[in-house]
């Protein structure tokens, strides 16, 4: 974290550090207190939430995707239901990233945290936070406490709260974007955390800001508030502000995002956002969970009615000046690279077509001459400890310790040299961490599905792991195909984003004979440009061990009736629901037990397929009123 920001930081939230240690100190408290019964279960529950801890499934001490999970000192039995209480086995522990900005300290103090508190398995998540699974609940308060050392909060990871704010990751490094969104995003992190109308919430919020409108990095078309950055000329000057956005989300009924405000000055932009927040809490659903988002509070009022109401709440909001103490540091938060930039010389070039592949893919021209931005690749969203070290030193190396998460679950690496590219590829093989395939269909997305999550339906990690080995040694030499998007959720809620995807899935289950079988339902044509533009056309359900080749089939069926150039989405209107489905329609059975059982095993797991071992999900938190809180303190 660089000075300027931390010194902005602190004026805008009066010694944040401070406040937050005290915080965790009551959360010890409170976890001291529940375990003597002290403290109702339905308040620690979303106490707890708040600051991202969360439980999981319990199975067996084995991730799915067959990497075992080392000394974490509780029984692994062949059970099938999860525990009873949070104390009862490891949870996991989300961590909020802001905009997925790190430095090469915070990464070699989560590398450490993985390889003590969890399984050494740090994952990168689709809001670019940082997840570590089978953490025990008491080493949480001093997980947090060295986490803030380095200037990382879990506070409102989870529960019903602001989320962790995501952003482009190529913001201030884009030839495209209207302007750096970086400090804009900063602000918002911390002047919303904690913030008093913020905590009255009947479910999760989420916030997106993204530098341009053309490009998927900041998805801001499917967020509770979504922010694309914008100049508009005012009395002969440029001024900064957004397209402000409300009211988009996925899950079981996604909703696009519409315009509240087609330019939100940067003045405006947290008064804005404040005002959106206390309409959420005013209007908000709280008895039916499934409809308490944001999204349904305009559904009902409608765009016009609601941004009446949003006004009217911002003229209310008393003024404060902490709207606008951040930008007097915007000048000064620029990122610098670590060396000056130079070409790659050909006769640095390795005779490697891994290494041109890479190239290819890998690598995003920054519009700073001879800087290039390189995406580390990371299958299924997770790194090692031991990899993650190794990034740290990379980092600090090539690019001045400048990294990011990417919401594809990826990790860039900013301000690189051309002239270095060829020794950073071969360091980044050394770590395991040098595959090509960057935004490519080899790239897939997938959520925890079955392996962690109570709510997992259908294994999503398993899927795509096994996509990714059937793909190991595949190349893609057809462009159309080889940039194709596939995402993965392992339930409804769409973590996996697969609404937005060119080849979508959800698991879902269906009763065969009597016995469970593991499905996931296919969506197609969804748009993953334009912040995530519009969602795609459900097809209906395959069975899991159908789907590779149900992919196989949808893009051969696209490739030999398409019309030339013809992309998947465009393709998947002109075509219909219908013949979509006739084409793979033979994929949808399922052939009973005796003939072959590998269809009731999910992808990833040895154990005959069930959903007796699904929980109460904890995503949606409990709902605890602001008085309640108040009265327990």
């Amino acid at each position: 974290m660089s000075a300027t920001i931390k010194n902005w930081k602190l004026e805008l939230e009066g010694h944040v550090e401070e406040r937050l240690s005290k915080e965790i100190d009551s959360f010890e408290t409170d976890m001291r207190l529940r375990k003597a019964g002290k403290l109702d279960e339905k308040i620690f529950a979303e106490t707890r939430l708040r600051r991202g801890v969360y439980g999981q499934r319990y199975d067996n001490g084995r991730r799915h995707d067959g990497v075992e999970t080392k000394d974490l000192n509780f029984p692994c039995g062949e059970l099938t239901k999860g525990p009873e209480t949070i104390w009862d086995a490891p949870g996991m522990m989300r961590i909020k990233i802001p905009m997925g900005q790190l430095n090469s300290q915070q990464l070699e103090t989560l590398a450490d945290l993985a390889e003590e508190y969890s399984d050494g398995i740090l994952h990168v998540t689709t809001r670019q936070c940082i997840q570590l699974h089978f953490v025990h609940i008491e080493d949480t308060p001093n997980l947090m406490r060295r986490l803030g050392a380095v200037g990382i909060t879990t506070r409102e990871a989870c529960g019903n709260s602001v989320r962790n704010i995501t952003a482009c990751q190529f913001a201030g490094v884009c030839s495209d974007q209207a302007f750096d969104v970086t400090p804009y995003a900063h602000a918002a992190t911390h002047y919303l955390l904690g913030h008093r109308d913020v905590q009255d919430f009947g479910r999760k919020f989420k916030i997106a800001f993204s530098g341009c409108k053309p490009h998927p990095c900041g998805l801001a078309m499917f967020h509770d508030i979504g922010c694309i950055a914008k100049i508009k000329k005012i009395d002969g000057k440029d001024v900064r502000g957004f397209e402000f956005y409300v009211g988009g989300g996925l899950g079981s009924v996604p909703h696009q995002a519409e315009c509240l405000d087609e330019f939100v000055t940067e003045d405006e932009l947290l008064p804005m956002c404040q005002a959106v927040c206390r309409v959420f809490s005013k209007y908000g659903e709280r008895k039916n969970r499934a409809r308490a988002r944001l999204k349904f509070v305009l559904k009902k009022m409608k765009i016009d009615e609601f941004r009446d109401v949003v006004m009217k709440e911002r003229k209310e909001i008393p003024d404060d000046e902490k709207w606008t103490v951040y930008k007097k540091d915007i000048p000064n938060q620029v990122e610098t690279p670590k060396k000056k930039g130079a070409p790659l010389q050909t006769s640095d070039v390795p005779n490697s077509e891994e290494f041109k592949r890479w190239m290819r893919d890998n690598l995003w021209e920054q519009p700073q001459e001879n800087y290039v931005t390189a995406t580390v690749r990371l299958p299924l969203g997770d790194f090692t400890s031991e990899q993650a070290r190794l990034l740290a030193d990379v980092a600090t190396e090539y690019s001045g310790g400048h990294i990011r998460l990417t919401v594809e679950q990826n990790i860039v690496l900013r301000w690189i040299s051309k002239s270095d590219l060829s020794l950073l590829h071969a360091d980044l093989v050394k770590a395991n961490l040098g595959d090509s395939g960057a935004a490519t269909i080899k790239d897939m997305t997938s959520c925890p599905g079955t392996d962690t999550c109570k709510l997992g339906i259908s294994a999503s990690r398993g899927l795509v792991a096994q996509l990714g080995e059937d793909w190991k040694d595949k190349h893609f030499d057809d462009e159309t195909v080889r940039k194709l998007r596939i995402k993965v959720s392992g339930c409804f809620n769409s973590c996996g984003q697969h609404h937005v995807a060119d080849i979508g899935f959800l698991g879902v289950s269906r009763n065969v004979g009597g016995r469970r079988v593991a499905h996931f339902q296919l969506v197609v044509g969804g748009q993953w440009a334009e912040n995530g533009g519009s969602y795609g056309l459900a097809i209906g359900a395959f069975p899991s061990k159908n789907i590779p080749q149900t992919v196989d089939r949808l893009i051969s069926f696209w490739k030999q009736e398409r019309s030339k150039d013809e992309g998947l989405q465009t393709f998947i209107t002109r075509m219909g629901r219908a013949k979509i489905r006739a084409a793979l329609d033979d994929l949808r059975k399922v052939p009973s037990y005796e003939e072959d059982p590998s269809f009731y095993v999910d992808w990833g797991d040895a154990r005959e397929y069930t959903i007796g071992d699904m929980g109460v999900g904890e995503c949606a938190g409990e709902v605890v009123t602001f008085t309640e809180f108040g009265l327990q303190d």
